[in-house]
């Protein structure tokens, strides 16, 4: 079939609308028409060449939409065309080393095509042009695209009733913030929180300590316009990055430093500055994603010393299959705030526009609608 999405032919190139050829779904694998698509950093480190990626890609990795059919060995009465569904791009098969230690975001089995751009089998879906020219999958999802053909274990079914441009964040931002709160760091009431960074990973984790009951959750961004934002998602104070970030940390600790840091950037400099507000015993728990040949300068001697635990969520530690449906519930219980994380909704034709705005930090979590 025909589609149309936006396709990365070079890194530090803009992203071209095309039209491609969707093959069906084979065995074990699905169909989905896409609804929208959140725009994360994820997919600009790809644009960048930050993240290596086969070429030309078709990024998008926060998506979600609607069953149009599924392959052979996919059973309708689990799935069925008509579903809704959130994609999720840490598919796994259930049986390997770590999907048997209850760590399905670390799937074995997945890994290796995944970030191959293709399916398990080794090819692609999406071709273009008279000679079929194969077109890479970004995470296995390419969901900046009206459709996409994904593996059975990439598609997660969710209530009918969250609108699909709100359950799309629920694929990347919200599932990773909130894990990495709740399933990695393992929050706990009473805590103080810091978080560095509040855009949509940021701002889940900030939701994801409230749901746990922390008693002080202080954010850290570099633009004023952020502190009624992360105010609303339940910060209970804002600290401007010029700041003396850690004296503040200390002076509302008693000078200890806080139980819980997050980093939701990714960037070295800003992790090695989050390890200095932890308090003795605390955790830093490092979730933002940074660029692969990057390296984080952290001494050991006072790690040691400190007793202080470093933690990397990848995925907030979440069990799709398992996570995404609660968070769904929760948003529809009106614990958990979509509505305000989208705060730009873009066509697909303005991809190149979303990035820009997203980078100029005008926005808490765009999404492109299909």
């Amino acid at each position: 079939m025909k589609i149309r999405a936006a396709v990365l032919n070079e890194t530090r190139q803009p992203f071209v609308i095309e039209e491609l050829d969707l093959d069906p779904p084979r065995a074990g694998e699905v169909l989905v028409r896409l609804a929208a698509c959140g725009v994360c950093h994820s997919d600009w480190h790809v644009a960048t060449g930050a993240t290596p990626h086969p070429l030309p890609v078709v990024t998008g990795h926060e998506g979600a939409g609607v069953v149009e059919a599924v392959g052979d060995g996919v059973d309708e009465d689990d799935l069925r065309p008509g579903a809704h569904v959130v994609l999720s791009w840490a598919p796994s098969c259930g049986h390997c080393f770590y999907c048997v230690r209850d760590k399905p975001n670390l799937c074995d089995t997945y890994t290796a095509p995944i970030w191959a751009g293709t399916m398990l089998d080794g090819s692609t879906r999406l071709r273009r042009g008279t000679g079929g020219q194969p077109v890479y999958s970004y995470c296995g999802t390419a969901s900046f695209a009206t459709h996409t053909v994904v593996p059975r274990a990439s598609c997660v079914k969710v209530r009918d009733d969250v609108p699909l441009d709100r359950a799309a964040l629920i694929g990347c931002a919200v599932a990773t913030g909130v894990g990495a709160a709740t399933r990695t760091a393992d929050v706990r009431p009473g805590d103080t929180v810091v978080v560095f960074g509040c855009g949509g990973v940021g701002l889940s984790v900030i939701q994801g300590a409230r749901l746990r009951g922390a008693g002080r959750i202080i954010a850290v961004d570099t633009m004023v316009e952020k502190i009624p934002v992360a105010i609303h998602f339940g910060a209970t104070s804002l600290l401007m990055s010029t700041d003396d970030v850690v004296g503040a940390v200390r002076y509302y600790t008693g000078g200890r430093g806080a139980e819980h840091v997050f980093d939701a950037v990714g960037i070295p400099s800003v992790q090695e500055r989050a390890l200095e507000c932890v308090r003795p015993g605390g955790t830093l728990t490092i979730v933002g994603l940074a660029p692969s040949d990057s390296k984080t300068n952290l001494p050991g001697a006072s790690i040691a010393r400190k007793e202080i635990t470093i933690k990397g969520s990848y995925y907030g530690s979440c069990s799709p299959h398992r996570d995404f449906p609660m968070l769904a519930d929760l948003y529809a219980a009106g614990k958990l705030d979509l509505d305000h994380m989208v705060t730009k909704r873009y066509p697909l034709d303005q991809i190149n526009e979303a990035f820009a705005e997203m980078l100029a930090g005008k926005t808490a979590r765009s999404v492109i609608l299909m």
